[in-house]
C-alpha cells in the first residue's frame, strides 16, 4: 500500500450512518497495524469512530470516552482492545507512566485519540486516521499506514 494520506472509498463526506462501514474498510486496510492514531479536533467524532472499530473488533461491552480513566479495556475473543485518550497529559513523561510503551508491545489493539501529545513515544509502525468535520452530520475520514 503508498503511503500517504488516502480518503475512505466512502467518499468525502461520511455521516454517523456509514460508520460501521468505515470501520470495516478501515480494518481491512489496516495491514494488520495494532496501533491506531486518531487525529482531529475536539468534536470531530474520533470517540465515535473508535466505538465504531471497536465493535468490528469484537468489543460487546458498551464502551465509554476514557477522557478521565485515560485508558478503556475492552475484552473480546482476540485478546484485549485498548482506547486511550491522551488529552489530559501534559508530558512525555505522563504518557510513559501510564504505561504506554506497555500498551504498544503488548501485541493488543491500541486506539489512541490525541496522538499528538505522544512526542518521541510515537511509534514507528501505526494506523493513522484523521477526521475532519465538513458539517454537523459528516466527517471526511482519511487514513494512512507508516
Amino acid at each position: 500500500m503508498p503511503d500517504g494520506w488516502r480518503l475512505t472509498s466512502q467518499g468525502p463526506e461520511i455521516s454517523l450512518a456509514g460508520l460501521d462501514q468505515v470501520a470495516r474498510e478501515l480494518i481491512a486496510h489496516s495491514d494488520n497495524r495494532k496501533i491506531w492514531l486518531f487525529y482531529g479536533e475536539m468534536g470531530a467524532g474520533k470517540t465515535t469512530l473508535i466505538k465504531a472499530i471497536a465493535r468490528q473488533l469484537g468489543v460487546q461491552e458498551p464502551m465509554s470516552s476514557p477522557t478521565f480513566s485515560l485508558v478503556n479495556e475492552y475484552v473480546t475473543p482476540s485478546g484485549p482492545v485498548y482506547h486511550v485518550d491522551l488529552y489530559r497529559l501534559q508530558s512525555e513523561r505522563e504518557i510513559l507512566d501510564i504505561g504506554m510503551e506497555e500498551y504498544f508491545s503488548s501485541g493488543a489493539h491500541c486506539l489512541v485519540e490525541w496522538p499528538e501529545k505522544l512526542g518521541s513515544i510515537a511509534p514507528e509502525q501505526a494506523m493513522r486516521v484523521r477526521l475532519t468535520p465538513t458539517d454537523a452530520q459528516h466527517r471526511k475520514i482519511e487514513f494512512e499506514i507508516v
